[in-house]
């Protein structure tokens, strides 16, 4: 059965911790017993069924460092398997998503009916569009505290259906729930009987999986180099494509070219390797290839550059000035950057451009800038293969901004 990597985000409170244990609750997705633990520590409170405590003993669970299977945030339907990327605030969501930790294919935005739209809904939603998300629902949320009106419904929907409109994006389904009840979500509604569409699983269910990354070109960054026994083993997570035993391959920024002697893999004997495998190979010559090279088929090469042009989302407290040297990271490449010009500022929450300290990013801000590397890095289309076509800022070994590969200049 398939798998859909998916994400949930909302303004804090808008019930994205109910809704995900709802879900979880209604497909079965749960061992008994972990529900039966949930309902007595509801009932210990004097309170009813509170789906929010399903995520929150899972979390503390792992907090403690205890790795069941079977609690796993996953959910599925006959159609396929769900993985629920966890994003407790935007800032870890930017953070997991452009360091690439996690590669979301469809998004939940979850908005409560009673408070409407607010700063951070818009902040997601504009980081939805920054990250090409295209295939999103829009949940409408608390129902149940509005009387289940259809008015106050059309509202909310207006409204956000406005904003997206200034990104250059629309929501594929927009559905008015009540988590907490169930109201839409694996059963519809009969408190609201105006609503005509499907229920949030089944639109969900006509989303598609993204094209395989294997069926795409090469590009194999090298995290190490290992010596074992006689043998110079280069290995590294393979981002797309496959590579093969006998295969002319390209390694970057260098230019050098070779052939594959050997795919290694532990207990192993392979000849080929594909995309989301973790592999060593050998090569015919002896080359010197570190961490941080990319090794491409010499056909379909990625780009090697040293200028950038990017949408960088500043999630750092501290203030950013342009003349500051600051480290790239992109795969397993490692660089030194400076800024040399920042185009234009954006507020995340409002759109608004900010024509003031042009030459300074701030928390939330989105600057669309010029970046020089001082040395080369091998990039890509970020639409094409994510992996090469995002990276993050560090600074003092802390992660202060993401950033999207919007154009690059080929030295």
């Amino acid at each position: 059965m398939e798998n859909m990597n998916i994400v949930f985000v909302g303004h804090v409170d808008h019930g994205k911790s109910t809704l995900i244990g709802r879900l979880l609750y209604d497909t079965n997705s749960l061992p008994p017993d972990k529900i039966e633990e949930v309902k007595k520590t509801c009932e210990a409170l004097g309170k009813e069924m509170e789906f929010g405590f399903i995520l929150d003993h899972l979390q503390e669970e792992r907090e403690q460092g205890i790795t069941i299977d079977t609690c796993q945030i996953f959910f599925k339907t006959p159609k396929r398997n769900y993985v629920i990327i966890d994003a407790p605030g935007h800032v870890e969501f930017i953070k997991n998503m452009i360091t690439g930790a996690s590669q979301a294919e469809a998004a939940i935005l979850i908005i409560d009916a009673n408070e409407g739209v607010k700063e951070q809904t818009k902040r997601h939603a504009y980081i939805l569009g920054m990250l090409g998300l295209k295939q999103i629902i829009v949940l409408i949320n608390k129902m149940d505290l509005v009387d289940y009106k259809e008015e106050r419904f059309n509202e909310v929907k207006q409204d956000i259906a406005l904003f997206f409109e200034k990104l250059s994006l629309k929501p594929s389904y927009t559905i008015p729930v009540a988590a907490k009840y169930g109201d839409n979500i694996a059963k519809e509604s009969k408190k609201m009987a105006w609503y005509k569409g499907k229920t949030f699983l089944s639109c969900l269910d006509t989303f598609k999986i993204k094209e395989k990354s294997s069926d795409k070109a090469l590009r194999f960054p090298i995290q190490d180099a290992y010596k074992i026994d006689d043998k110079r083993i280069f290995a590294g997570r393979i981002e797309s494509g496959t590579i093969r035993q006998g295969d002319e391959i390209t390694i970057l920024p260098q230019n050098t070219k070779t052939k594959v002697k050997s795919v290694e893999k532990f207990l192993e004997k392979p000849t080929m390797a594909e995309a989301g495998e973790s592999i060593g190979i050998t090569t015919e010559d002896q080359l010197f290839i570190e961490r941080g090279n990319v090794i491409s088929h010499p056909d379909n090469l990625p780009k090697v550059t040293d200028r950038i042009k990017a949408n960088v989302f500043w999630m750092s407290k501290k203030d950013f000035n342009i003349n500051e040297i600051i480290t790239l990271k992109s795969a397993t490449q490692e660089v030194s950057a400076k800024i040399e010009k920042i185009e234009k500022k954006i507020n995340s929450s409002t759109l608004e451009e900010i024509k003031e300290d042009i030459d300074t990013l701030r928390n939330n801000e989105v600057g669309t800038m010029i970046i020089k590397t001082l040395s080369p890095v091998v990039v890509d289309d970020f639409n094409y293969v994510p992996e090469l076509g995002r990276f993050v800022f560090e600074k003092n070994m802390i992660t202060c901004a993401g950033g999207i590969i919007t154009h690059t200049k080929e030295r």
